[in-house]
């Protein structure tokens, strides 16, 4: 059950692929078959994009793969090197704060304007929820991903 959590990521980078894939080839065929594009495709791949997008910088925190300057942090002392490691997790479990507050405050708004989408006329805030939900879980890896580092430091 571990391991299954810690690729949750990787799992639903693979689903939402698929998804996005599907839909895009639906609208190619539709498109050459009868000359008409389904316009809810774009709408569709576009949101889960942006899903895709958050769940690859979850990966990049848990696996430490964000750019950085390592050349600078690892001629520092031990100690600077530590700190350095926490202030970085700490500016991103802000960042990564003010993305949930926010999206939350666009989820709150687009129910209370009943604001649904172009083209398939759903609630706008399905496609908005992934911002706050995958937001929480980028706040988990950062500071796997700031433990992970400082471990390796002290090895």
């Amino acid at each position: 059950m571990s391991r299954w959590l810690d690729r949750l990521e990787e799992g639903a980078c693979v689903l939402l692929l698929a998804v996005m894939t599907a839909v895009a080839l639906l609208n190619v065929v539709t498109r050459y078959l009868i000359h008409y594009s389904l316009a809810f495709t774009e709408e569709v791949v576009v949101s889960l994009f942006v899903w895709l997008t958050l769940l690859g910088a979850s990966i990049a925190f848990r696996e430490g793969m964000h750019l950085g300057f390592t050349w600078v942090v690892e001629r520092m002392p031990r100690g600077l090197q530590r700190c350095a490691i926490w202030l970085s997790a700490a500016l991103a479990l802000g960042l990564f704060t003010t993305v949930i507050y926010f999206g939350v405050g666009q989820i709150r708004s687009e129910r209370q304007l009943g604001t649904t989408s172009e083209a398939l006329a759903v609630p706008q805030w399905w496609y908005t929820a992934g911002i706050p939900v995958i937001g929480a879980l980028i706040l988990i890896r950062i500071v796997q991903g700031a433990v992970r580092a400082q471990r390796k430091l002290e090895e």
